[in-house]
């Protein structure tokens, strides 16, 4: 039997006209549709198929819409009987959400309250404590670390890593002179690419402190269930099983980088052979591609792929 991942999008893969394949051609996604749009109060599917574009990006929208849509997406699969499910899960930042109620481990509607309110507090803490993140490409985790504390040491300002998302492409996050002069470091030493992202915030660092210890709060309010399979979690590359655990490391999520790169190798080390992508579009799946190439990866951004 081939040992197979589900894996869940963050913010980043959303786009206008997402999820409206879905909604047309499975009932069942439809109706993953029409629950968000009841507990949200607000037309979610509008805003997905339609725009504008701008309303869709503000991360106050872009979580809850990424979610339904993978939710879609998964339902859509689950409904046509294919394959006898993962072994585990995962999620990239946000998507730890989505792939939390994959397991099982979250109601959809909960799950669809807490994104809801992590894109306000992220968002309230960008505008609190303004920051930036950059994709560095062509340099390694370690030689960027070490950049990062060259530069908070010579300016006192937070830059750290915040993403691994594959060898060769990291995200740094931080204050924007030291984001900056992260990123001139970084390309004195070899980067083939430095990007500055279309964000005002510094997620996955201490920028988000104060939205943290407010999130948290509303995670321990939040029903956690143990998982029907594990969750290997973003702040720790390691599988949970227990609600405890996950909602502690969910709680950390926002302020510790995303372990990405180390959470697909760890799946691949415990026989993974097959990765699956419930979102959008197939950024994890590329990501996955980029860290190990002889697995097999399927994205259902087009449900003309559903297996």
């Amino acid at each position: 039997m081939i040992a197979s991942a589900y894996l869940f999008p963050g913010q980043g893969s959303q786009h206008v006209g997402m999820g409206r394949e879905l909604y047309t051609r499975f009932p069942v996604a439809r109706a993953v549709f029409e629950q968000a749009n009841t507990i949200l109060g607000l037309s979610l599917t509008r805003l997905c198929f339609e725009g504008p574009a701008e309303s869709l990006n503000d991360t106050l929208n872009t979580q809850p819409a990424i979610l339904t849509t993978s939710v879609a997406a998964l339902r859509a699969l689950e409904e046509q009987g294919s394959g006898d499910g993962p072994s585990f899960v995962a999620g990239h930042s946000m998507g730890e959400f989505s792939a939390l109620v994959a397991a099982n481990a979250l109601s959809f509607q909960d799950g669809l309250m807490l994104v809801r309110e992590r894109g306000r507090l992220m968002k309230q803490a960008g505008e609190q404590n303004p920051g930036g993140m950059a994709a560095i490409l062509g340099l390694d985790r370690a030689a960027l670390e070490a950049i990062c504390a060259e530069v908070q040491e010579e300016s006192g300002e937070y830059v750290g890593v915040a993403n691994d998302n594959c060898p060769g492409q990291v995200v740094i996050s931080g204050a924007a002179a030291a984001l900056e002069r992260a990123m001139e470091l970084a390309q004195a030493q070899g980067a083939k690419r430095t990007v500055r992202l279309a964000v005002s915030i510094a997620a996955h660092s201490p920028f988000m402190a104060e939205a943290a210890t407010e999130f948290r709060r509303l995670l321990e309010a939040t029903t956690f269930r143990p998982p029907a399979v594990p969750l290997v979690a973003n702040a720790t590359a390691t599988p949970l099983m227990a609600a405890d655990e996950i909602r502690e490391a969910l709680g950390r999520q926002l302020t510790s980088p995303v372990q990405w790169t180390d959470s697909v190798r760890w799946m691949i080390a415990q026989g993974v052979s097959r990765f699956v992508e419930f979102g959008p579009q197939d950024v994890l799946t590329g990501l996955t591609k980029r860290i190990d190439r002889s697995v097999e990866r399927v994205a259902t951004a087009d449900v003309l792929s559903l297996p």
